[in-house]
């Protein structure tokens, strides 16, 4: 048997043990070495290799920009802004939830950071206005699987390093699905709220209303703007503008909201720190993983195999997305894109699927895998934020994934949905 295929089989005994993932991965790397008989500088090698990545800068730094909004009440003001804004639909703060976590996105990058950052204050605002806490929980799960496709995307950053493929044309490529999830979430929560009397906002926003809500929020409604037509102008690159983002929140906090101080400052990096040691920590092991199952040929079987298959780029993409939406269930996007995305890409691009396609296909299905059980990562922390049992937070996502199933659908089947943008700069 090859031995590659023993190392991945010890990697799912140990994760399914309990071990995290990190370890999981790392172990049965380490004895396949040992037994191996490899010089430890090779090992060494491969490791910095992985992690002396440009792109990869861009991770940490968009991590910091979310613990800044945070820490400056960035936040919270674009929350009352967009419930200014859309609080009339039906569905009334329900809505709020769903068109600012696409603000959010701008910024922040991540599922989770949408979750944590803007979760509380929108579970908090919705449970007071008397919606249920099932309820206000699982709109805020869905809607935060759109903030890791709307530019900036630390997950697209992750895939763009591990394939060579343009990280800024793989950005620009989330906006129209990333609004096309928002439509489709909106609709699912107008029907719901129109079967369940749920309430809304008394009246539309008079132009004066709506204007003293938006002069707060306007330099956080700014920064998706410069970020994304800074990256569509050519003036910054991915790695880039994260640094600017960063520059420019901390700008905003500091002279236009003269709300964030040092010690702001400094706790925002300080668990920043915390989250990039973990991440890179997981792409350290995952690239010696990786470097084992590329010697052992494991891709070549795994190509094989899709050969096997066919080479109809349809069928390859419906077996893309049951491998990532189940990876999706079990581990986070980073491990998932570092350890599945070099075996798995290669073969469907040689069928014919174009990378950037394929990309935003497969951050959307890792992003529903952590709203579906079972073993969500965005359900397990707002069930540990909200103290609602795990199950019946999954039961109230159950209408919620149509609306998730059929956004999957037509990014799958329409590649122009992903393609219309990145085609005008090439």
């Amino acid at each position: 048997m090859n031995e590659g295929f023993l190392v991945i089989a010890g990697f799912f005994a140990l994760f399914i043990a309990g071990m995290p993932v990190a370890f999981a991965i790392l172990v049965p790397s380490v004895i396949y070495i040992g037994l191996g008989g490899i010089p430890m500088a090779m090992v060494a090698q491969r490791v910095l290799y992985a992690l002396d990545s440009f792109p990869l800068v861009a991770v940490p730094v968009f991590i910091f920009v979310g613990n800044l909004m945070n820490a400056a009440g960035i936040t919270e003001r674009l929350f009352r802004f967009a419930d200014v804004l859309v609080g009339r639909l039906w569905g009334g703060l329900a809505q709020v939830n769903v068109f600012a976590s696409l603000i959010f996105s701008g910024v922040s990058g991540a599922a989770l950071a949408d979750v944590g950052g803007l979760g509380r204050v929108e579970i908090k605002a919705m449970s007071d206005k008397g919606f249920p806490l099932p309820f206000s929980a699982s709109v805020t799960a869905a809607s935060a699987i759109i903030g890791p496709i709307f530019p900036p995307s630390i997950p697209i950053i992750i895939y763009a390093s591990v394939t060579s493929v343009s990280a800024v044309q793989l950005l620009v490529a989330g906006i129209v699905p990333a609004l096309l999830a928002v439509v489709l979430l909106m609709i699912t929560v107008a029907i719901l709220s129109l079967r369940r009397s749920y309430p809304r906002a008394p009246h539309w926003p008079t132009p004066r209303a709506l204007w003293r809500a938006f002069w707060p929020a306007a330099p956080a409604l700014l920064a998706p703007i410069i970020l994304v037509g800074g990256m569509l102008s050519g003036h910054f690159t991915p790695t880039e503008t994260s640094a600017v983002a960063v520059v420019y929140v901390l700008l905003v906090g500091t002279v236009f909201y003269r709300s964030m101080g040092p010690r702001f400052v400094w706790k925002a990096a300080v668990e920043t720190v915390r989250s990039t040691a973990a991440i890179l920590f997981i792409v350290a092991a995952a690239a010696m993983f990786g470097w084992i199952l590329t010697v052992e040929g494991v891709p070549r079987d795994v190509a094989a195999a899709f050969a096997a298959i066919g080479t109809d780029p349809w069928v390859l993409l419906l077996v893309v997305n049951v491998i990532f939406l189940v990876a999706g269930m079990f581990v986070d996007s980073t491990t998932a894109t570092l350890l599945l995305v070099p075996i798995i890409a290669p073969p469907v691009v040689a069928a014919g699927v174009d990378p950037v396609h394929l990309g935003i296909v497969i951050i959307f299905n890792l992003m529903f895998g952590t709203v579906t059980p079972p073993f969500g990562l965005s359900l397990f922390l707002l069930s540990n934020m909200t103290g609602l049992s795990f199950s019946r937070l999954a039961m109230a996502m159950v209408p919620f994934y149509p609306a998730l199933v059929a956004a999957l659908a037509l990014l799958t089947f329409v590649p122009e949905l992903s393609l219309w943008i990145p085609s005008m700069l090439r």
